[in-house]
């Protein structure tokens, strides 16, 4: 575990140097993703768990960690720096360098080494050597944050290409039964890991998934986004009145 903290420190300072070069510390949102499938590839050569339940943490990580960096980067080449960082750069003017350097590279990788520690710690455990019916519900549950992630970026991703829906607001498929569907997915893959996590033994890791969680729903997720979203759509502040944030349900009639 040391290990692994170690080497997403170091990669984490050069891509903080590299944001220096390129005037954008952006990239750190693209490392997200990838991050964690870096944690899940080192994990599972180093730790000596039964290889089964190693393999597959490590299968399910990488695969939600290599889309989401690769719909980040595909999202955001050639758009600039994002808001949250000018708004920091502003605040701390020359400063920012090295307030970048532990308050957004530092926090990222400390965060990222937290929150997978399930997967970090379920891949060093030799029992049970078979998969469990916890398994498969972990599996099953982050099949499905895996769909309403991926599919809720889809949608949007159709949405804003067309001219016609410049500065109003998605409100049909899965964006119709909540406000987030990428948030609540990706909630429901670290939920989902979790259990597998559990039925390794690891359940008191629960505040890993505790924590991603509240990240998304309370911190940098959902609040810092829809601050934004308000000012410059008119109609969200209707769409946030009949619309859940984070859990699909049937909308508020109009």
């Amino acid at each position: 575990m040391v290990t692994i903290l170690a080497a997403l420190l170091l990669v984490m300072v050069g891509l903080w140097l590299l944001s220096l070069l390129r005037r954008d510390a952006s990239l750190v949102d693209i490392y997200w993703g990838l991050g964690f499938a870096q944690i899940a590839l080192l994990g599972c050569w180093l730790a000596d768990g039964w290889s089964g339940r190693k393999v597959l943490l490590t299968l399910l990580t990488v695969a939600w960690g290599v889309r989401l960096g690769v719909y980040l980067l595909w999202r955001n080449w050639g758009q600039g720096e994002d808001f949250r960082y000018r708004a920091m750069r502003r605040t701390h003017g020359s400063r920012f360098a090295w307030v970048s350097l532990y308050l957004v590279f530092g926090l990222q990788a400390a965060l990222m080494w937290f929150v997978s520690l399930p997967v970090q710690l379920a891949q060093r455990q030799p029992a049970p050597a078979h998969f469990t019916a916890l398994d498969a519900a972990g599996v099953l549950l982050w099949a499905i944050g895996l769909a309403c992630e991926s599919i809720g970026d889809w949608q949007l991703a159709r949405f804003k290409a067309d001219p016609a829906h410049r500065d109003t607001v998605l409100d049909r498929g899965l964006w119709r039964y909540t406000r987030h569907p990428n948030y609540f997915g990706d909630a429901c893959v670290w939920w989902g890991l979790y259990l597998i996590a559990a039925a390794a033994g690891v359940w008191w890791t629960i505040l890993s998934p505790l924590l991603m969680t509240l990240l998304l729903l309370k911190v940098s997720g959902v609040p810092m986004l829809e601050r934004t979203i308000v000012k410059r759509r008119p109609d969200y502040a209707a769409y946030i009145a009949r619309t859940r944030a984070f859990v699909p349900w049937v909308p508020k009639p109009r």
